[in-house]
């Protein structure tokens, strides 16, 4: 016989109190659900407390000082009185992160204090499911068993580590450690050039460190649009990043004074202190899937369908423990859809093909839709134009020299099925094609549309123009 939960007031759990966890517990909570959420760090979770928040802050300072550097072509000189020697710019790193984690810390108490507006139970804790109702949570007051209708896995993910390059926080660090430093690293390698091997590389880079990015594929962001990884390589090579492609780090090792990278093919690369960004690993072991029914992927993910639904009824999942896509928005989005699935809301499933993304290095680069891999594949059949940011009035009157637009129309209808955006806030211009994709606009639509001039937006509207076909 098939139980059902009281909708007059159903219980829901929640483990994980990062994106998809507070996100599902603010929705939950409206909806009138008995709502506890149970947290081992603090609200927000790794995206607010190690990973998004502090990383992001640490790039805004690492933009600023960029184009500062860059500001005499705009004509602004700095003169020192009393002197004819030229004034430096220096990078306060300790000043820099204790900003950044006060501002974490601020942001994760913003989180919960939200919560418990709405009357949502925190726990801070550990918990473990006993079956696919319950929760054994351990907090500091001792063991508490939590009944619920319905539960949420929000657990997240960490760092994945090298057995010949573990972290010791002092000279070989992940990205939850690179925060504890009080001096700038004089010569940082950074092992991996995904997206967050690139984005530190790219944000050391401009607060002046020496920087050496060890890439195993052929060029950086491997999983990325092509165009734009061969304009942040160009601004690599320009600011004097140092990338080392085809090359795969074998040991990262502790020296007096630095460390000793060994690559594959036995050179060695030396540095004051080495970033080791190979990946996440998501924290599903020793929580009770397995007790509760909980089917894992080869790769140790949750498996959900489009609803965040798990192989175990009544138990959803939510973020990067999923493997869906590892994005703050994609994880408080599948938050979302769960709780109002389980609570018979209107839910629509988590369409991937709308979501948009940016990589936070300088320049950014957003992507949204369709892929160009994918229309190349012959998966889509679809028309591009690719603007570049150097014909746009507002990026010459800004110096900005590196980036472009690129918007995909399906052939035949002229439909925006996707978009790329290289340049300076790539992750607001991205929005205007992020509409346009989710809603299904016709490029004349778009092209139609006033943007200001000067802008960087008047491209998006002229690249949709270039689109247009004569009927």
């Amino acid at each position: 016989m098939t139980t059902h939960p009281d909708f007059s007031s159903p219980r829901i759990a929640i483990l994980g109190g990062g994106p998809g966890g507070y996100e599902a517990a603010m929705v939950a909570a409206s909806l009138g659900a008995t709502v506890t959420i149970i947290e081992r760090a603090g609200l927000g979770g790794s995206a607010v407390l190690t990973d998004v928040v502090p990383s992001k802050t640490l790039i805004a300072t690492a933009d600023l000082m960029t184009r500062v550097a860059e500001a005499g072509e705009l004509g602004v000189k700095f003169d020192v009185d009393g002197g004819d020697f030229t004034p430096t710019m220096r990078a306060d790193l300790k000043h820099i992160n204790d900003r950044l984690l006060r501002l974490a810390r601020q942001q994760s108490a913003d989180i919960q204090k939200g919560l418990e507006n709405q009357e949502v139970r925190i726990m801070i804790g550990s918990g473990k499911m006993l079956d696919s109702h319950t929760i054994e949570v351990l907090t500091a007051d001792g063991t508490e068993v939590i009944e619920a209708d319905a539960i949420l896995l929000a657990v997240g993910a960490h760092p994945r580590e090298l057995p010949t390059a573990r972290p010791d926080g002092v000279r070989i660090l992940n990205w939850a450690q690179i925060y504890n430093l009080d001096e700038l690293p004089e010569d940082l390698i950074v092992v991996g050039s995904g997206v967050t091997g690139a984005e530190f590389a790219s944000a050391y880079n401009g607060l002046g460190s020496k920087v050496t990015l060890i890439s195993s594929r052929d060029r950086v962001l491997p999983g990325s649009d092509t165009d734009a990884a061969e304009v942040l390589e160009g601004v690599f090579e320009r600011r004097g990043v140092k990338v080392l492609s085809r090359a795969r780090a074998e040991t990262v090792e502790r020296t007096e004074n630095g460390v000793i990278v060994t690559l594959g093919d036995g050179s060695q690369v030396t540095g004051s202190h080495c970033l080791v960004a190979v990946g996440s690993i998501p924290n599903t072991a020793g929580i009770g899937l397995e007790e509760a029914g909980v089917a894992l992927t080869e790769s140790g993910h949750i498996k959900v369908d489009g609803v965040s639904r798990t192989t175990a009824p009544n138990i959803y999942a939510a973020g990067d423990c999923t493997g869906v896509l590892a994005l703050a928005s994609v994880a408080a989005m599948q938050g979302r859809i769960a709780i109002a699935h389980f609570l018979g809301d209107s839910v629509m499933p988590l369409k991937l093909h709308q979501v948009a993304s940016n990589i936070f290095t300088s320049p950014e680069i957003a992507n949204v839709g369709v892929s160009e891999a994918e229309i190349d594949s012959g998966k889509y059949q679809a028309d591009v134009v690719k603007l570049s940011l150097r014909s746009n009035a507002r990026a010459k009157m800004r110096n900005h020299r590196d980036g472009f637009i690129k918007i995909f129309a399906r052939k035949g209808s002229g439909t925006v099925i996707g978009g790329v955006v290289v340049g300076p806030n790539a992750s607001e211009l991205i929005f205007a094609i992020s509409l346009a994709v989710t809603q299904k606009l016709h490029v004349d639509d778009v092209a139609s549309t006033f943007t200001v001039y000067p802008s960087l937006s008047g491209s998006i509207s002229e690249a949709a123009r270039r689109l247009h076909v004569h009927m």
